[in-house]
């Protein structure tokens, strides 16, 4: 198979898909080395941009998608009468970042992070697709660990979570330091104990 029919079978098995897939299993499908079809997904996406085409070709973490470019959203979703998503509420972005930076977490571990109930929260993102059950933990009660999906890339472009903005940094008090002695000559020492 040369190049141009690799980029070919590569396009078609992802435009079929309509999901992300890992390359390692587009490699095996095509009985081929992971290596050469990670060329020809990175030459696919070069071509794709080059001819402006409608359609972009995504890295998501260690997946890859074909996706509608974004210029072409809103005649997309016109002709297939899709409704817009809700935006995300405050506490869901708040909830999604806790994740995001932590995870895999337990909605005890948001709960406490955030100080409020999550549980509707957490399933709306469910639902959303955004995060995922990652597994069950070996605690007491096997609580749920939650993560980020391929769609959580996908919405905030990014190709992997080390794309995300670091956290700032937390205002720490400077620790109290002892009074000097030019300061401790105007308090009496009869008062304190």
């Amino acid at each position: 198979m040369n190049q141009q029919e690799l980029q070919g079978a590569v396009e078609a098995i992802l435009f079929a898909s309509g999901d992300p897939l890992p390359v390692k299993r587009i490699a095996a499908a095509l009985e081929l080395p992971e290596k050469e079809v990670d060329q020809a997904v990175t030459a696919l996406a070069e071509t794709l941009e080059e001819r402006q085409s409608g359609l972009v070709l995504k890295r998501l973490a260690d997946q890859v998608q074909l996706c509608t470019r974004t210029e072409f959203s809103e005649p997309v979703r016109s002709v297939l009468a899709m409704k817009k998503n809700t935006p995300l509420s405050g506490a869901a972005f708040e909830v999604l970042a806790v994740i995001a930076y932590n995870q895999p977490v337990t909605k005890a571990f948001v709960e406490e992070v955030r100080g409020v109930d999550c549980s509707g929260v957490i399933g709306s993102l469910t639902q959303k697709g955004l995060i995922e059950e990652k597994f069950r933990m070996d605690l007491p009660g096997r609580p749920i660990a939650y993560g980020t999906t391929p769609a959580f890339l996908r919405c905030f472009c990014i190709e992997s979570l080390e794309e995300l903005p670091p956290l700032p940094e937390r205002d720490v008090p400077e620790a109290e330091t002892e009074p000097s002695d030019e300061e401790n000559q105007g308090i009496d020492s009869n008062i304190i104990e």
